[in-house]
């Protein structure tokens, strides 16, 4: 048997363990460190994200390796949009520019399924991008995590 360190707030989930997970999600997705995230993953974890699927935390790092190579100055906020047991439904979006300095504004969905020990085991993302300009931009903090003070998405009018 091998030894899983828990990550907590684990399954089942109340709204403020669910808040705290999605929160927790932001904050490890603004660092781009696609190591750190991938460990919030079973080993196996199954995505489908837009059109692609793969399994696995190599496939995670390998795919956030080259999502953040694309997309620089990255920055993601999300919200939780419902939660029951072990899944919780979150909204998000995310601003970001390509290496030719044109900006777009990523709005999606995902659907989480945790194990557990709090890794999630499954994740399903829906994401639409939509070109904004520099001055449409509505995510200004220097990159990392959020600050707490930082307008959420329902507060921002997205």
């Amino acid at each position: 048997m091998t030894f899983v360190e828990p990550r907590p707030p684990l399954p089942p989930f109340t709204l403020g363990t669910a808040t705290q997970k999605v929160r927790l999600a932001e904050d490890a997705w603004n660092s781009k460190d696609p190591q750190r995230v991938s460990l919030a993953y079973t080993p196996d974890t199954r995505w489908r994200n837009r059109n692609e699927f793969f399994v696995g935390r190599k496939q995670v790092v390998e795919f956030l390796t080259a999502k953040w190579a694309k997309e620089s100055d990255y920055r993601l906020i999300k919200e939780l949009w419902a939660f029951a047991e072990n899944r919780i439904a979150v909204r998000f979006a995310y601003e970001w520019h390509d290496h030719a300095g044109h900006w777009f504004r990523s709005y999606g969905n995902e659907n989480w399924q945790f194990d557990g020990h709090g890794l999630m085991a499954v994740r399903h993302a829906s994401i639409n991008d939509l070109a904004i300009g520099d001055g449409d931009r509505k995510f200004h903090w220097p990159s990392g995590r959020r600050p707490d003070d930082h307008p959420g998405l329902s507060a921002l009018g997205l």
